[in-house]
């Protein structure tokens, strides 16, 4: 099996709903997210690639447009966790390639939420 990835930042604010009142989430912040897709394939394509990483640049092109420098809580249906964000990224990416297994989302150096069906 062939795996590659390729990294994404943006920043971005929101506030998570249904927090107690008191933690620092529950407050208007913001993040610059790294985003990190994942892809595999268990053969290459004609050109020797999983995908080309220049194709990925549409990807980079929905981030930019969407959800950087944006509140998320006016972009997002439903909660703007780490989890929900890598769920919504994973949505968009797999309709446009077939091989991609995995989206992780990072708000902060040591925090890393991933999703995967």
């Amino acid at each position: 099996m062939y795996r590659i990835s390729k990294q994404f930042t943006f920043s971005a604010s929101h506030i998570i709903e249904g927090l107690p009142d008191g933690h620092p989430c529950s407050r208007l912040h913001g993040h610059n997210y790294n985003v990190e897709l994942v892809l595999e394939a268990a053969a290459l394509n004609a050109t020797g690639f999983v995908v080309d990483y220049n194709e990925l640049s549409v990807f980079k092109e929905m981030i930019d447009n969407t959800l950087d420098h944006r509140h998320l809580n006016d972009v997002l249906d439903g909660a703007t966790t780490a989890e929900s964000i890598a769920k919504y990224l994973y949505d968009h990416a797999k309709s446009l390639w077939q091989e991609v297994v995995a989206v992780s989302v990072s708000e902060t150096p040591k925090t890393n939420a991933t999703y995967q069906p």
